[in-house]
């Protein structure tokens, strides 16, 4: 039985009939009936279901507080999917190992134990411990569990995991950084570099090893770099790079913003970053990593003793949509495509990220007022999932 799903097209504006069969889109059509100026722009736009590679949590779920209940990991998917998200990535940063484990561990039983938890979680990104023990660049990673880089330990995660630990961020300013970057990248895992005081020979040394993206590209560095010898400048130079990027607003300046997307062009997308705190109302909250930390109105995290100073992301993937197209630097088309169809694309999802005939019918309803996307239905694998 085919289900139909109308609303506009974000290329070109003009109202479409989706047709879904199962768990694919099976028809993409002109709407046929008569559409009067006014109902025309009630319509929905329709974009492909968000893809965020890099969080931490939402709704006070945090994926890096122990314990973490299979219950927990299964509300944080539906949450998720009320803002968009089809797929997503739960990211773990540098703990001990044994957290680290047991978390891994309750991340696979989830997925095992239910099918809509599943089929959102496309993999794992583990963010460390292999990074930079360096201060500034090591960001708010526990310098005390930060370690070279050990590929027997890895294995051993990967195995506790059942296979889901798809994308590595590490520094590979370590001894046997390549070798370790050539292994992992060899076994299936996106070897991303961040949080790192690496050299521009050590970044492309990864590079050719296998490294093939860069975390938050931007953040997560020093204060202070060399003008024209420096890890940034490396990385946005290398086309073999995908460079992830976090545009809330907040972490990155207009003026970079635009350099980055001129230089990586189809080689970038968004990710939230998010902190459990996302989704949570205004205040003040104590988190285990920042301690007191404030939480504005207008959806910026910053230590309660310094406002200068952000303490992680609270924004969900449209808020980096809305900036970008709110600052003009891309179009609503091309904004909601960095954060679906390259992601995919550069995960190599298949028919992820994109709505074209046999795609995965991952859809997302919307009406953009005040510059502000408002997500109006979602529908996962061919099921409306909200409201």
């Amino acid at each position: 039985m085919t289900q139909y799903v109308t609303g506009k097209c974000l290329r070109g504006s003009s109202p479409i009939r989706i047709g879904i069969e199962q768990n694919r889109i099976a028809t993409i059509e002109p709407l046929k009936e008569s559409l009067d100026e006014t109902n025309g722009a009630d319509l929905p736009w329709i974009g492909a279901g968000l893809i965020d590679l890099q969080i931490n949590g939402y709704g006070g779920i945090d994926f890096n507080t122990h314990p973490l209940s299979e219950e927990s990991v299964h509300r944080a998917a539906r949450m998720l999917l009320a803002q968009g998200i089809t797929s997503f990535y739960p990211t773990l940063i540098t703990n001990s190992d044994e957290a680290i484990e047991a978390s891994l561990d309750t991340i696979a039983k989830a997925c095992r134990a239910d099918n809509l938890t599943s089929a959102s979680i496309k993999g794992i990104h583990l963010e460390g411990p292999f990074l930079t023990p360096e201060d500034g660049a090591r960001g708010a990673h526990s310098a005390a569990f930060v370690k070279a880089p050990d590929w027997e330990l890895f294995q051993r995660w990967q195995r506790i995991a059942e296979g889901r630990i798809a994308i590595l961020t590490l520094s590979p300013e370590w001894d046997g950084a390549c070798d370790f970057i050539a292994k992992c990248a060899g076994s299936g895992v996106v070897v991303s570099i961040g949080h790192t005081s690496a050299t521009p020979e050590q970044i492309r040394a990864a590079v050719e090893a296998g490294a093939s993206m860069s975390t938050h590209l931007g953040n997560g560095s020093h204060l202070m770099l060399p003008r024209h010898s420096n890890y940034i400048w490396e990385q946005l130079a290398s086309d073999e790079l995908a460079a992830g990027i976090i545009a809330d607003g907040f972490h990155l300046p207009e003026a970079l913003l635009k350099v980055f997307l001129r230089a990586k062009r189809d080689q970038i997308f968004l990710v939230s970053d998010a902190v459990y705190l996302s989704g949570m109302k205004a205040g003040r909250y104590n988190s285990h990593i920042g301690g007191d930390i404030v939480l504005t109105e207008e959806g910026r995290l910053h230590l309660a003793s310094n406002e200068k100073i952000l303490a992680g992301s609270a924004q969900m993937l449209t808020a980096g949509i809305d900036h970008l197209v709110r600052k003009g630097l891309l179009t609503l088309e091309e904004s909601w495509a960095l954060a679906s169809q390259n992601p995919a694309r550069i995960m190599k999802l298949g028919r992820h990220g994109i709505i074209e005939p046999d795609a995965v019918a991952d859809l997302v309803l919307f009406h953009n007022k005040n510059d502000k996307i408002a997500i109006e239905a979602v529908y996962k694998e061919g099921q409306k999932v909200i409201p």
